[in-house]
């Protein structure tokens, strides 16, 4: 890939009766996995509906789990990039006003933890869906991050395998989006 802008956009496939999603990022396709619920407009996307909002987002953030990973290439991209700890949490209650932040726990509302047992969070971008500002119940912590073999869907986030969102952010260009497109 060169320097000029290559989009990542995410599409819903049809073959043979069964749905699937692609990323593709110029000439190469990736396999991906969306909401459980699919892919809805933006302006519909609510907290907890397992919808993946369509639009072009921004990588705002990187984390990663750097007991387990060193930290991932982001090509040209200048975003700001941190180490996940135990105290990482993001909040995921519309009334707080903390609402789709990163917050430390302990947190008493409701909210993601970071630090997750399994690989699904090794690696997480944070994507600009409803963060400027936030609206409440609008959907929160919507990621790109990684997935596990056994993984069927996500709550409302991308994933990829490891490896290939390795390979994807060490091909990101200074102004790099995501697109999830609607169905």
């Amino acid at each position: 890939m060169t320097s000029k802008e290559v989009e990542w956009i995410v599409q819903q496939d049809l073959q043979h009766g069964l749905i699937s999603h692609t990323l593709s990022a110029g000439a190469r396709q990736l396999d991906c996995l969306v909401g459980r619920s699919g892919i809805i407009s933006a302006a519909e996307k609510r907290e907890g509906d397992g919808y993946s909002p369509a639009g072009r987002w921004q990588l705002r953030a990187l984390f990663y789990r750097d007991d387990k990973i060193q930290p991932p290439s982001t090509g040209s991209c200048d975003i700001p990039v941190q180490p996940i700890t135990a105290s990482m949490g993001w909040c995921d209650a519309p009334h707080s006003t903390c609402y789709n932040q990163l917050v430390s726990l302990p947190f008493a509302e409701s909210h993601e933890i970071m630090m997750r047992d399994d690989g699904l969070y090794d690696i997480v971008v944070a994507l600009g869906h409803n963060d400027a500002p936030p609206v409440a119940g609008f959907g929160s912590a919507i990621f790109l991050h990684c997935r596990e073999a056994e993984t069927r869907s996500t709550e409302g986030c991308v994933a990829l395998f490891r490896d290939e969102l390795c390979w994807l952010l060490a091909n990101a260009t200074a102004s790099q989006h995501l697109t999830i497109s609607p169905s």
